[in-house]
């Protein structure tokens, strides 16, 4: 939190009798009674220079002083100079292939350093702009293309083809397990019914399809073509689990239980505990232009991290007989996301995807 100049108050004697906090809200109309408080107890406030309460009682005559304090979400919206990988721009849109790590809204936790925050020192005009002109999200731990609309009527159609399920999504992800045949999950997704940051599968959830393509099969792992036919937040990640195989390094909808070591060489073994995030990469990304009407598309390169998690996959080297246990060689369990009865679903969560 920063602070601001100081402000001395001395308290009038018609206040005199009220608690504190009743008397600074007197003084203080335009601040809440609950900041008031805060500011009271994190020490932002003192009276006649000695730390005070909010249930202190004031009788007149009394010096305050305020040191108010901003909070981090009070400058959410502000501009920062963070760089950008900008894959296509014009008047209309803005392409952008966000590295892993990179929040795209501010949200606690996360008030500063977020996508919106360098839209709005690289784009100013999108702060008048529904969300800085965001109309589809990635997870902080997921890379790839996004699109940001420019103006209202380029958000107002990028927002309605997402309705209207014609934006054309591709990931590309690395599983636990064996899959053996292409596929699609046709499975509804809402809230986790005993934590409120979860998803999971849920007969009362809103339609979701993911398709699914085997590109290359490991002794224990999978590499996926992912499609989505719908955008619901984390729906692959929720997909993949609801497959009995989860992403590899997702903290959240990830392995449980004991990696099967035996299965894998040994440079593997060095390259997982290196990969520390999920291994889910949006590659390629079709929309009709706002403006022209013409259809466009954009295809990136498979973020350096996966590719190197690949490579440690595929090298070839014999499995050596070591230090570990045959108890350790368990195929892993799973967290549990049977089909549970839905809490209702925060109005901007369509399209909060992957």
């Amino acid at each position: 939190m920063t602070q601001t100049a100081p402000t001395i108050l001395i308290i009038p004697q018609d206040l005199g009798g009220l608690r504190l906090d009743q008397a600074l809200q007197k003084l203080m109309p335009e601040h809440s009674r609950s900041r008031l408080q805060g500011w009271i107890k994190t020490g932002a406030v003192t009276l006649d220079n000695q730390a005070a309460t909010s249930k202190l009682k004031v009788w007149g005559g009394e010096r305050i002083e305020i040191t108010p304090q901003t909070l981090p979400e009070e400058n959410a919206f502000a501009a920062e100079d963070l760089p950008l990988d900008i894959i296509y721009e014009d008047a209309h849109l803005l392409v952008i292939n966000k590295p892993a790590g990179l929040v795209v809204h501010p949200a606690a936790g996360n008030w500063q350093g977020t996508l919106l925050n360098a839209l709005l020192y690289h784009v100013p005009q999108v702060k008048d702009l529904p969300r800085a002109g965001i109309v589809h999200r990635l997870d902080k731990d997921t890379s790839g293309l996004l699109v940001v609309a420019k103006t209202l009527a380029a958000q107002t159609s990028l927002v309605r083809q997402l309705q209207a399920r014609t934006v054309k999504r591709e990931y590309r992800a690395i599983v636990w397990g064996q899959i053996w045949r292409n596929g699609k999950v046709d499975q509804p997704i809402g809230r986790h019914p005993r934590s409120r940051t979860k998803m999971a599968v849920n007969r009362n959830g809103k339609p979701a399809v993911t398709q699914y393509e085997v590109l290359e099969r490991f002794a224990v792992h999978t590499y996926l073509r992912c499609v989505l036919e719908t955008g619901r937040t984390h729906q692959i990640r929720v997909h993949m689990q609801h497959l009995q195989a989860p992403m590899v390094g997702d903290p959240v909808y990830g392995m449980r239980g004991i990696i099967p070591l035996r299965a894998m060489t040994h440079t593997l073994r060095l390259a997982l505990p290196q990969f520390n995030r999920q291994a889910l990469h949006a590659i390629k990304l079709g929309l009709i232009h706002p403006e022209t009407g013409e259809a466009m598309e954009w295809q990136i390169e498979l973020a350096q991290d996966m590719k190197a998690l690949l490579e440690a996959m595929r090298y070839e080297e014999p499995v050596v007989e070591d230090e570990y246990d045959d108890d350790e060689n368990v195929i892993y369990a799973f967290d549990d996301a049977d089909e549970v009865d839905d809490e209702i679903l925060d109005e901007l969560e369509d399209d909060d995807i992957e």
